[in-house]
């Protein structure tokens, strides 16, 4: 397939609009169809009976197709069957430029213009090119200032309906994308992508620096700083700079004494979840660590590190 490479520029009214700034006029045959059935609650028209049903479910909230897997209902049965395609998997729409595989028509259209570079809705207030509409229309509130979803139980605001819907997953549990091959559940697709790695071993993400391979991106972010000496995350207290949010929470507890990592068995607790696994061992026994010279066992990699320096004396 050849993908057309010329597409021309469009500002974000001007496409809201339908207009072309290369077209003329309409002739009076290319005129719009009738559209004699109308919307009791909006008086919206259209022109088949169908889509004005499946309109005016919006005002009524009727989701009468329901997914026999998990409950969740819709108000289409198109986005049943896209929803079904994250429990099986299917991926039936391939892209004829690389082999990558989609669940729906509009996710391939979105990766074909990686192909292509196709930018041709632009910002009317500083200029900038978007591959999509919706993605100009969510670029345009960063002017405005309009977060309008809201969270209904923490009150927090999204730019996006679908970054709102993936917040509302840490109030509900809410786990939808299940891994097919040990069943562990996520509430992020792209969690199950990261997860999923770690069972065919794929490591796409390669340090230009060094050639190491991650399986994850934000990992190899965190690798390159090694390379560039980055440590964009600063602590308020003593201006300690870190390569990782991680580590720079771990420092912070040590101004505010915050020890949240707590042992079952006897109630100690710790400021670093790896002191709490340690700790654990006195309660098991377990001893992880080998000596390879005498083959004796060790709780803890410390203890382990001392004892092999006895055989170095």
């Amino acid at each position: 397939m050849t993908l057309d490479l010329s597409t021309s520029t469009m500002t974000g009214s001007e496409y809201m609009r339908g207009e072309r700034p290369d077209s003329e006029e309409p002739e009076e045959e290319t005129a719009k169809p009738a559209r004699p059935y109308h919307c009791s609650q909006c008086a919206k028209s259209f022109t088949q009976l169908g889509n004005m049903k499946r309109h005016e479910r919006t005002h009524t909230g009727d989701k009468p197709y329901h997914c026999s897997q998990c409950g969740k209902s819709f108000t289409r049965i198109g986005s049943l069957k896209m929803h079904e395609r994250m429990h099986t998997g299917d991926k039936p729409y391939p892209c004829s430029l690389c082999v990558k595989r989609f669940s729906s028509s509009g996710c391939l259209k979105i990766h074909e213009k990686t192909h292509t570079g196709d930018k041709p809705f632009q910002c009317s207030q500083c200029g900038k090119n978007f591959s999509l509409s919706a993605s100009l229309k969510r670029h345009e509130r960063t002017h405005t200032g309009n977060t309008h979803h809201r969270c209904s139980q923490c009150g927090k605001s999204f730019t996006r309906i679908g970054s709102l819907k993936m917040h509302e997953r840490i109030h509900t549990g809410e786990k939808p994308y299940h891994c097919s091959q040990c069943g562990k559940s996520f509430n992020q697709s792209r969690d199950l992508k990261d997860h999923e790695r770690i069972h065919t071993g794929e490591k796409p993400h390669h340090c230009s620096q060094c050639g190491k391979s991650f399986n994850q991106s934000r990992d190899l972010k965190e690798h390159e700083r090694i390379h560039t000496g980055e440590k964009p995350y600063h602590c308020s207290q003593c201006a300690k700079r870190f390569t990782q949010l991680g580590h720079l929470k771990r420092h912070q507890r040590t101004h505010t004494g915050e020890k949240p990592y707590h042992c079952s068995q006897c109630g100690k607790s710790f400021a670093q979840l790896s002191h709490l696994k340690e700790h654990k061992r006195l309660h098991t026994g377990e001893k992880p660590y080998h000596c390879s010279q005498c083959r004796k066992k060790f709780s803890s990699l410390a203890n382990l590190k001392r004892h092999e320096d006895t055989h170095r004396r």
